[in-house]
C-alpha cells in the first residue's frame, strides 16, 4: 500500500463525526422513536466515519487518526452550545468560598496582619519543619528533605489562616506559640 495523505480522510471523518455526534445530541432531548431514529443514525454515521480512514490509511495509522480526531469533532460539537448563565443575587451571597469579612482596621492592625502572614508566619513554619527534623526518627537525610518541603505548605496555611481569620489577636498567640513550642522541642532534643 503507498503512502497516502491523511488529510481528505481525516476531513471526510472529522465531518461525519461532527455530524454523528450532533445527531445524538438532538436525539437526547426527543424521547419517542424519533428520538430512537436520531440516535440510531447518529451512531451508525460515527462508526462509518471510523471505518473510512482505517479502510484508506491502514489499520495502525487509520485508528490512530481516527480516535484522535474523533474526540476532537465530539468536543466542537458540544462546545458549540456553550452558554455563560449569569449568577444571581442569591446564589453568588451564598457561595462556598465567602469573602472575608469586612473589618474595620487601623494601620498597627495592618501592620499586625502583614507581619503575622510573613515573617511571623515563616518562623512559625520553619519551626514545625525543623521539629520535624529533629523529633521523627529515621535516616536524617530524609528526616531533613520532609522538614524542608513541610515548611513552605506551612508557611502557606499559616498565611491562609491569618488573612481569613478575624480574630488578629488569635492568630498572633497561636502563631507565636508554635514557634516557640517548636523550636524549643527541636533544641531540647537536638538532631543527633
Amino acid at each position: 500500500m503507498e503512502d497516502s495523505s491523511p488529510l481528505a480522510p481525516a476531513l471526510l471523518m472529522m465531518v461525519g463525526v461532527a455530524t454523528g455526534v450532533w445527531m445524538l445530541r438532538k436525539s437526547w432531548g426527543l424521547r419517542d422513536a424519533q428520538g430512537r431514529g436520531w440516535r440510531l443514525g447518529g451512531w451508525l454515521l460515527i462508526a462509518a466515519s471510523f471505518a473510512r480512514p482505517v479502510w484508506a490509511l491502514g489499520t495502525a495509522r487509520g485508528i490512530f487518526i481516527a480516535l484522535a480526531l474523533f474526540s476532537t469533532a465530539a468536543l466542537a460539537v458540544v462546545a458549540s452550545g456553550y452558554s455563560i448563565k449569569v449568577a444571581r443575587a442569591r446564589a453568588a451571597r451564598e457561595s462556598l468560598a465567602p469573602e472575608p469579612s469586612d473589618r474595620a482596621t487601623t494601620k498597627g492592625r495592618e501592620t499586625l496582619r502583614w507581619l503575622l502572614a510573613g515573617p511571623i508566619g515563616m518562623i512559625a513554619a520553619m519551626g514545625v519543619g525543623i521539629a520535624y527534623a529533629a523529633l521523627v526518627p529515621g535516616e536524617q537525610q530524609t528526616r531533613l528533605v520532609v522538614g524542608g518541603l513541610i515548611v513552605p505548605v506551612a508557611w502557606g496555611a499559616c498565611m491562609a489562616w491569618t488573612l481569613a481569620d478575624n480574630r488578629i489577636l488569635r492568630a498572633t498567640a497561636v502563631l507565636v506559640g508554635v514557634a516557640l513550642v517548636s523550636f524549643t522541642a527541636a533544641i531540647v532534643k537536638g538532631f543527633a
